[in-house]
C-alpha cells in the first residue's frame, strides 16, 4: 500500500510538471509567430532572406519544434489530470485526439525549420528554379488532418475542463476560446489569405497560455493541499 501511494505521488508530480509545460509551450508558440514571413509569391527575394536567416531557424527550433514537444507533454498531463473526474472519458478521448493532431503538425514544423532555409539560400545563390519545388500532396494531407485533430481535441479538452469540477470552469472556457482564435482565426485564416501567421495566431496562443497557466496553478494548489495518504 505504501509503495502504491509513493508511486501515486510520483505520477502526480509528473502531471503537475506536464501541466506547467502547457503555458510554456503556448508562450513560445506566440513568440515564434510575432514576426510573419513575407509573401513568397509577391516578394520571393524578401521571403528567401527571411527564411534563410539564423533568427528564423532559431525561432522555429524553439517555437515550432520545442513548443510542440512541450505541448504533447502538457496534453498528456491535462488528460490524465481529469482521468478520474466526471468527464474522464471525454478528457481521455480528447487528449488522444489532440495529441495525434499535434504530433502530425510536427511534420510541417520540421520541414519549415530545416528544409525551408535551404530553399531560401538556394534562391539567393542564383537557383531561382528552386521556388518551383512542390511538396507531395501527402504532406498537405498530413498538415490538414493534424490541424483538424488538434483543433477538435483541444476544444473538447476545454469542454472537459469546464465540466470536470476538478479544474477551474472558466479556464476551460478560455482554453476553448483560445483554440478557436489560434487555429481558425490564426492558422486557417492566415494560410487562406497571406500564407503566413496573422496577429490573431499570437493572440490565440496567449489566451491558451493564460488558460494553461490557470489550470497548472489550480492543479498545483490541489496537490499541495491534498492529505498525505501514505500508510
Amino acid at each position: 500500500m505504501a509503495t502504491f501511494a509513493v508511486q501515486s505521488k510520483s505520477i502526480s508530480r509528473w502531471i503537475r510538471a506536464g501541466l506547467w509545460a502547457l503555458p510554456v509551450s503556448w508562450l513560445v508558440t506566440a513568440w515564434s509567430t510575432l514576426d510573419p514571413q513575407p509573401d513568397q509569391a509577391k516578394d520571393p527575394e524578401a521571403w528567401a532572406r527571411f527564411v534563410s536567416s539564423d533568427g528564423y531557424q532559431f525561432s522555429h527550433l524553439v517555437g515550432s519544434t520545442a513548443g510542440t514537444i512541450l505541448a504533447l507533454f502538457g496534453l498528456f498531463a491535462l488528460g490524465c489530470s481529469m482521468a478520474n473526474s466526471r468527464t474522464g472519458r471525454l478528457a481521455m478521448t480528447s487528449m488522444v485526439t489532440a495529441v495525434a493532431g499535434t504530433a502530425l503538425l510536427l511534420v510541417p514544423a520540421v520541414i519549415s525549420t530545416f528544409a525551408t532555409p535551404a530553399i531560401g539560400k538556394a534562391y539567393l545563390g542564383g537557383n531561382q528554379d528552386v521556388m518551383q519545388l512542390e511538396f507531395p500532396a501527402s504532406m498537405t494531407g498530413a498538415f490538414l488532418l493534424g490541424l483538424l485533430l488538434a483543433f477538435v481535441g483541444t476544444v473538447l479538452l476545454g469542454i472537459a475542463v469546464w465540466r470536470s469540477h476538478v479544474l477551474p470552469r472558466w479556464a476551460g472556457a478560455l482554453w476553448a476560446a483560445g483554440a478557436v482564435v489560434f487555429y481558425v482565426l490564426g492558422v486557417v485564416l492566415g494560410q487562406a489569405t497571406t500564407g503566413s501567421s496573422l496577429p490573431s495566431q499570437a493572440a490565440g496562443a496567449v489566451l491558451m497560455a493564460g488558460a494553461g497557466g490557470w489550470i497548472a496553478w489550480s492543479g498545483s494548489r490541489q496537490a499541495t493541499t491534498a492529505p498525505d495518504r501514505i500508510g
